[in-house]
């Protein structure tokens, strides 16, 4: 594969650049996570009623919150970008069938917040990110099932002392200044950076050139070390790559449903780096469980009990509850993003290790590409090939030199086709 050669403007690419910029430009207003999260009056509420009374959260209450833009003006101005990509590029054009998907997708994205509290806003999220009744392939067991198998496999590593973590010491603001020390070694002269927030749900999340850390976390040196690879190589760097895109300017934001590579992106180069814990992958198992158990119908005291009775207080109860309820009511469908973690991992490693079976070990650098989709990476190919979407500059170690990962990858076909219940009683007297 030619990975260096970029095309000179032409016609056709002129188009495509104004007509991908127009994309980016019509989604900037739109911001789903603010759009959904509940304000601390809902937390304060509950907890003064002892954890007892189940949150006031329903259509109405977000009838109160502006989305910032006209829903009907902003599904009108996709619809008319949709059309000129038709108009301009082509109905089978491969460039013009993934900007068309994209613009499709953030209409939905609109009908979803216009329903929030209501079932429509669940319904939207499921086909955005998925069910936990979803399968990974036909006769493959789904992600609930994948969720309760690991916890019980997880469970079991936690009860043994010596794989505990280290405590927790470091404040918010030591985290900053050290996350912005490894960033700046990794993306010398990027403007990337780390910075205090205290209007997140998580401990940490990644915006388009910097790394949001809340105010009030705490963190262990193996915590900054997730952060790293997950918020920064994976989340910025891509970023970084997606706007640095002379023509295909839409990789530098992706639509929620590139959220499922590159959240499983994240994952997998935890699990590469050898940073992740048992306890980091039973916080994600965790958010699995909890979106299936309201999919079946549990509400938000069922789910609060859930997370005390593995041990959270209730503060951190209370938070990993709200993420599954935010933009639905506490009785009602949760918003199905947290499945894109584990989900995500599944597909992506698969992705990788049939790349290696299939001898294609070089498509695995696209996934950086931007922010990219798994469905899309043969069409990406044959753009880097020919010039049009510029091959990734930054690339964790991983992923610069594919000889360790190819080798590591080139036995999963072998490994998984082997009996494992046959393993457990041929290996019973060993172990």
């Amino acid at each position: 594969m030619n990975s260096s050669k970029i095309l000179k403007p032409t016609t056709y690419l002129t188009e495509v650049k104004a007509l991908s910029d127009r994309i980016v430009k019509a989604q900037q207003p739109i911001r789903i996570l603010d759009a959904i999260k509940w304000d601390d009056s809902i937390k304060q509420a509950f907890m003064q009623s002892a954890c007892k009374a189940l949150p006031a959260v329903d259509a109405g209450y977000y009838r109160q919150r502006p989305l910032g833009f006209d829903p009907g003006d902003k599904k009108d101005e996709f619809h008319q970008i949709e059309r000129d990509l038709v108009r301009k590029l082509g109905q089978l054009n491969p460039l013009s069938v993934i900007m068309r998907r994209i613009c499709r997708e953030y209409q939905d994205v609109v009908y979803m917040l216009e329903g929030r509290g209501t079932s429509t806003f669940s319904n939207i999220s499921q086909e955005l990110y998925g069910s936990s009744q979803d399968v990974f392939h036909v006769g493959d067991p789904t992600i609930a099932d994948l969720g309760s198998m690991m916890e019980s496999t997880l469970q079991q590593l936690l009860d043994l002392d010596f794989l505990g973590e280290e405590p927790k010491t470091i404040n918010a603001k030591d985290a900053v200044d050290i996350l912005n020390a490894k960033i700046q070694e990794v993306f010398p002269g990027e403007g990337l950076r780390a910075m205090l927030s205290d209007g997140i749900v998580s401990d940490a999340a990644a915006g388009t050139d910097y790394i949001k850390i809340r105010a009030d976390a705490v963190f262990n040196m193996r915590d900054l070390r997730i952060l790293e690879v997950h918020e920064a190589w994976v989340h910025l760097g891509t970023t970084l790559n997606g706007l640095e895109q002379p023509y295909c300017t839409f990789l530098g934001k992706g639509p929620p449903s590139a959220t499922v590579t590159q959240e499983g992106l994240a994952v997998l180069m935890e699990i590469l780096t050898f940073s992740s814990t048992p306890e980091r992958l039973m916080r994600l198992i965790n958010r699995v469980r909890a979106t299936t158990l309201v999919e079946e119908g549990a509400d938000f005291l069922d789910i609060f009990e859930f997370f005390r009775a593995k041990g959270l207080d209730d503060e951190d109860s209370y938070t990993f509850t709200s993420r599954v309820f935010r933009g639905s009511s506490s009785t009602g469908m949760p918003f199905t993003k947290d499945l894109t973690y584990i989900k995500g991992f599944v597909l992506t490693y698969n992705f990788m290790r049939l790349a290696v079976y299939k001898g294609k070990p070089d498509r695995i650098p696209l996934l950086f590409c931007g922010k990219t989709m798994i469905e899309d990476m043969k069409v990406m190919a044959d753009l880097v090939e020919e010039g049009t979407v510029s091959p990734p500059r930054f690339l964790p170690p991983q992923f610069k030199d594919l000889n360790g990962l190819s080798a590591w990858m080139s036995f999963s076909r072998f490994m998984t086709s082997l009996n494992f219940r046959q393993l457990e009683q041929d290996y019973a007297n060993i172990l």
